[in-house]
């Protein structure tokens, strides 16, 4: 099967700490999907959607080093198969096991990465994956702005968190293609873009704009800004650190750049640096050009949402700009290759960002927590039912190489896979040698 656009929704699976450790916002067990995921499974059929952003929670799966629990995701993931669901596998989503602890332990990216490589031998007929979801916002809301896991508020810690955060990912892809070498990644990364308020703010605004790539340049092996690496450096990256992530560049050939867009994404900053929404000034398709002119990879809109406010249409005008922003760029020469509405039911505290537990619901969701759909679900079904024909008909050559769970042990599959290895292997030749150049280097 060659796709030539994917429709997809995804089931919330947050599970950050608050209160220094003490409360786990599960946002699975708050949305209902531990009760109701046969009927979430239902709903998809419903919306003609067989693209799934989904994974097992990681804080009830992965107990310790080496030891599981699968139950969960065994059975959901048995329903995934018999369905033929196409799942983008979440493994990591803002949160780890208490075992853990945090993004600070430098033991983060090695344990993350044996899960990942559990979890691919477990389900070898999954094919794509989101290792680590949003890894900047993750660094950031836990370890610069203090509101989740670490809660911690410095340059040094969002630097530490980011590195380990972005390791763990690399480390996971590599694992997971020792399993299924024709594996794609789909990176769910926030697009952001800062604009200064005045001349005096030009400045910081500058400083945020390079900031905002960091943790794709570190995951894709591109170099940072020259800013960036005296930022890293200054606080706690060391040049053999830097370079670990310079020598995986071959990696980037099995990425798609998922990115998110939300009207939160765009801010306006202050001299001093703070910053406020700015709603959406520039819009997805100027800033999504901005990232696919730095790293040249096929673009999948990853994530986006609205409240559905007293009008009851807010969502399905906002789900209309959104798909109207994604024609735009691939009209225009920029191979997006999915679209996603995040996610198939309501959130809960999404309006506080997980900070507080207070059982808010927020009307987000292609159907409410009752599963009754909403108006934004009847707008997207008959969205894709409209452009789902037409698309593959406006580019015969941008497809994604990607089969159907039922089809992972066919013949042809089997022969990509071959393929797929022995360039695997190549790249891991090329990557020891360049490693070998910056030893000899030092």
């Amino acid at each position: 099967m060659f796709t030539t656009f994917m429709f997809a929704t995804g089931i919330e699976n947050s599970i950050p700490t608050i209160n220094n450790g003490r409360t786990r916002i599960d946002e699975m067990e708050k949305c209902g999907h531990y009760k109701h995921w046969r009927t979430d499974f239902d709903l998809l059929r419903e919306l003609d959607i067989n693209v799934l952003r989904y994974g097992p929670p990681l804080h009830k799966t992965f107990i310790g080093p080496g030891r599981y629990d699968w139950s969960f995701a065994d059975v959901t993931f048995g329903e995934i198969l018999r369905r033929d669901i196409i799942p983008i596998v979440d493994l990591c989503h803002f949160g780890v096991p208490d075992w853990i602890g945090n993004f600070q332990n430098p033991d983060f990216p090695e344990l993350f990465a044996s899960y990942a490589r559990d979890f691919a031998r477990r389900f070898p007929w999954v094919q794509l994956y989101t290792p680590i979801n949003e890894m900047f916002i993750c660094a950031q809301f836990s370890a610069l702005y203090g509101w989740w896991n670490e809660q911690l508020t410095t340059d040094a810690s969002f630097v530490t968190a980011l590195k380990h955060i972005v390791k763990a990912n690399i480390l996971a892809m590599e694992q997971i293609l020792k399993i299924r070498p024709e594996a794609i990644f789909v990176q769910s990364e926030s697009t952001e873009y800062f604009h200064a308020e005045n001349p005096a703010a030009i400045r910081p605004a500058e400083m945020m704009n390079s900031k905002r790539f960091l943790s794709l340049d570190l995951n894709y092996g591109r170099r940072v800004d020259s800013e960036m690496y005296e930022f890293l450096l200054d606080n706690g990256m060391t040049r053999d650190e830097y370079h670990f992530f310079l020598d995986r560049s071959a990696l980037r050939h099995h990425c798609i750049m998922g990115n998110d867009y939300y009207i939160t994404n765009e801010h306006r900053v202050q001299a001093n640096g703070i910053t406020r929404s700015a709603g959406d000034v520039f819009g997805y398709d100027e800033i999504t050009r901005q990232y696919y002119d730095r790293y040249r990879l096929p673009v999948m809109h990853t994530e986006t949402n609205l409240m559905q406010g007293p009008a009851g249409d807010e969502a399905v005008n906002w789900l209309w700009k959104q798909w109207a922003n994604v024609l735009r760029i691939r009209n225009t020469g920029v191979p997006v290759v999915g679209f996603t509405w995040y996610s198939l039911t309501d959130q809960v505290d999404w309006d506080t960002a997980l900070r507080y537990e207070n059982n808010y619901v927020c009307p987000l969701g292609l159907y409410d927590l009752d599963r009754n759909i909403r108006p934004v679900g009847r707008a997207y079904r008959q969205l894709i039912r409209d452009w789902r024909d037409v698309l593959p008909a406006q580019s015969v050559c941008l497809v994604v190489p990607v089969s159907l769970p039922s089809e992972c042990d066919e013949g042809p599959v089997r022969r990509r896979r071959e393929v797929a290895r022995e360039l695997r292997e190549s790249e891991e030749e090329a990557e020891l040698h360049q490693s070998t150049l910056h030893e000899a280097a030092r």
